[in-house]
């Protein structure tokens, strides 16, 4: 029988990868102290278990020329020590066609010692964040595809700051009068809204605490919320941070949905590492540089990305623009 040459995965469509290749790969001279698969389990409350939070989730979608890709992966320190995921992802769509709105939300519970916010607060703040969404879908996709920035920015600051609240108010007692201020900006909520006409020009990024919105355009990383270029196009070293302005209870971006672009939104597990290791921001630019979006087990992979001294949950939604 005459043998069938079968093409390689590149010429498939389906991005290559050596057969060497980790599973999770990690960039830096050294490993990070953690295993890269799920160790231990957490702990569960025979009574409880509709509370069970799974180690990993993943979602997708396809819509107006526009793919999304979103994942929240349950951070290595916490795998190690058998803790539960804490940050939360919801991705839902509300109405049809030129009147639809498609929302991804990330949130996740404050990065303190003192923290007592769980998985469940941030997932009860996500859906509550949603369900305002929902009831004002009409209006907001009526902005939405105006491109009406002011009013966008008055609604959707008022949902999430109310979503927050309730965020903060489920993490225990309010502070003793006589202790140390804490910043309010602990918890991160961070949400993306798209239209599904697909004569809409925009998207819009909205949020509270801390987190990330960086734009990938022409091979270049670029923080959205902060419009500034994240690192030098040239590979020399990171730009100096700029001067931190003082804490916003409230960040919002309305971003062309313009031909090429990649759109990342994350929680801080993943903000932080590519904004302080350009070597992350490297690898999913490299991977990103295809013609085609990641397939979600690819978008799950490339996410996970590993560095040293970044071990915490990673929620991140991005979007390509045919």
């Amino acid at each position: 029988m005459q043998d069938t040459a079968v093409a390689p995965p590149s010429e498939r469509g389906a991005p290559w990868r050596e057969p060497d290749a980790p599973a999770v790969p990690h960039v830096g001279e050294r490993p990070p102290t953690y295993a890269a698969e799920p160790t231990a389990l957490p702990v569960s409350d025979p009574a409880g278990l509709a509370a069970v939070v799974p180690d990993t989730a993943i979602d997708g979608a396809q819509f107006a020329a526009t793919t999304l890709r979103a994942v929240s992966i349950r951070g290595d320190s916490a795998r190690y020590r058998g803790e539960p995921r804490r940050d939360a992802l919801l991705t839902v769509r509300f109405g049809e066609a030129e009147d639809g709105l498609v929302l991804t939300v990330l949130a996740g519970p404050a990065r303190r010692a003192d923290a007592e916010w769980g998985g469940a607060a941030a997932a009860d703040a996500a859906r509550q964040l949603a369900a305002a969404i929902g009831r004002s879908r009409a209006e907001l996709a009526a902005d939405l595809r105006a491109g009406a920035r002011d009013r966008l920015r008055y609604g959707l600051q008022r949902i999430a700051l109310q979503a927050a609240a309730r965020l903060r108010a489920e993490g225990g007692a309010e502070p003793a009068p006589d202790a140390a201020p804490v910043p309010e900006e602990t918890a991160s909520l961070h949400c993306l809204l798209m239209s599904t006409d697909p004569a809409a020009t925009h998207r819009v990024a909205f949020g509270t605490g801390p987190g990330g919105l960086y734009l990938l355009r022409s091979g270049h990383w670029i923080d959205a919320y902060a419009a500034r270029l994240l690192h030098h196009p040239d590979g020399q070293p990171p730009l100096p941070p700029a001067a931190l302005p003082a804490p916003r209870p409230f960040r919002f971006r309305l971003v062309p949905a313009t031909s090429g672009d990649i759109l990342l939104l994350c929680t801080p597990g993943l903000a932080d590492p590519i904004a302080e290791e350009p070597a992350v921001a490297h690898f999913l630019s490299s991977h990103w540089a295809h013609p085609h979006p990641p397939g979600t087990v690819d978008f799950l992979r490339q996410i996970q990305v590993r560095a040293k001294g970044y071990a915490d949950d990673r929620t991140a939604a991005a979007v390509w623009t045919e």
